[in-house]
């Protein structure tokens, strides 16, 4: 049992600070909208661009990048039919969400999804073509299609690619000045978290190197970022690579694991810091902003004990409550939080009158209003308790009392 009653880990009561409930959206939140729109405005003229000039291509391309040589039957069947294309490919871009990403951060699912929109835009193609009065060369709708496909993948990659060279290029210019990091795990946690140090131009940090205890991963990288070893690798890895911080990016474990690494990690001497649960990310992203020290909870090699506070006062709250063995270490303990949920009566039972006196004479400043009382008996005397039970009815009863030093008293 816990010696402490009121620990309890508090995750209802946390404030989101990113989340506004007023009445009316307060001006950063006005100006973000603003942002938002505009950005997707501009990424939709490009796309509206690179439509009209993909079919533009394809066309040539179908005869031979020579203008003249298009019939006019088919350039008139491009103005009639490009428009309505851009039209509906907007609204499957939009349904796709791909006006609603962060494409700094694009990964394999923004790709997904652009993948899917395609493959509506090549069904809507299909219908187009045989419904249409004029019909338009294959390699119209083929070539258009892949250009197009090529092209909106590039222009919402760019950007990423773009930061990530001048990171690197950054990095490898004030490498000396970087603090190196050393990452634990090379799962979606460490991967994510690994992005995030190339992309950021605020981070002055370089990760160095992986750590993971699958033996398949040694010698591969993420990112540029080597695979070294293992967790008996660790102290070895932090020398070699000059290390001076640490970060346990395997949010899915607990237990024995997760204790033994991060023991390892702390005879480093180096600063380390945990990735948080997979709960706590709201948002499915790993940041740098979400690491946190390594509490005490981390090393217990279990998961911790919740208590249910609130089912605790409201269980001794107005009851007559025993103690027995109340004035040794933990039976002190259980009386001082005992009387903190106002029960109607605390007896103090000890064998001892020392202990059982010092705590009666804290209980009596600190909890004036409670009533205690102290009586001094052994639980191997049944007649002590049973003029206890038949004199004072206690309805609840929490058994500390115990010899402390047990090998001695067994024999």
């Amino acid at each position: 049992m816990s010696n402490r009653l009121d620990m309890k880990i508090d995750t209802n009561n946390r404030k989101d600070k990113t989340k506004y409930d007023g009445p009316e959206k307060p001006d950063a939140y006005m100006g973000n909208d603003k942002q938002w729109v505009f950005r997707a405005l501009v990424l939709a003229f490009i796309d509206m661009c690179i439509i009209a000039i993909s079919f533009f291509f394809a066309l040539m391309i179908r005869f031979e990048f020579s203008y003249s040589h298009i019939p006019l039957s088919f350039l008139e069947g491009y103005l009639h039919i490009v428009p309505l294309f851009i039209v509906i490919s907007l609204v499957v871009f939009y349904i796709f969400r791909l006006y609603h990403s962060i494409w700094r951060f694009a990964s394999i699912n923004e790709f997904m999804h652009i993948i899917g929109a395609f493959l509506v835009l090549t069904v809507v193609s299909v219908t187009i073509h045989e419904v249409y009065e004029i019909k338009m060369p294959y390699a119209f709708w083929i070539i258009g299609l892949m250009l197009s496909f090529a092209l909106c993948t590039a222009c919402r990659f760019a950007y990423r690619f773009i930061r990530t060279g001048q990171k690197m290029l950054e990095q490898r210019g004030s490498a000396n000045g970087d603090e190196k990091v050393m990452i634990i795990g090379a799962g979606n946690a460490g991967r994510m978290l690994i992005r995030e140090l190339i992309m950021s131009s605020h981070l002055h940090t370089k990760a160095c190197c992986i750590i993971d205890d699958n033996p398949a991963k040694l010698g591969r990288f993420i990112d540029g970022v080597p695979i070294v070893g293992n967790r008996n690798d660790i102290p070895e890895m932090v020398e070699k690579y000059d290390i001076t911080k640490i970060v346990y990016a395997v949010p899915s474990t607990s237990g024995k694991d997760r204790k033994d690494i991060l023991n390892i990690c702390k005879d480093t001497g180096c600063d380390v810091s945990v990735v948080p649960g997979i709960y706590q990310m709201v948002d499915g992203r790993v940041s740098v902003s979400n690491l946190r020290p390594v509490s005490i909870e981390d090393l217990l090699g279990r998961d911790p004990v919740v208590v249910d506070n609130d089912g605790i006062h409201s269980f001794l709250q107005g009851k007559v409550v025993m103690v027995t063995g109340g004035g040794g270490s933990i039976g002190s303990e259980l009386c001082r939080q005992i009387a903190r949920e106002d029960p109607k009566l605390l007896i103090i039972f000890d064998i001892y009158e020392n202990n059982a006196y010092d705590i009666q004479q804290e209980l009596k400043r600190k909890y004036p209003y409670v009533r205690v009382e102290t009586l001094i008996g052994s639980v191997r005397n049944t007649n002590r308790l049973h003029y206890v039970f038949q004199t004072y009815h206690p309805e609840i009863i929490y058994h500390a009392a115990a010899h402390k030093h047990v090998p001695l008293m067994e024999e």
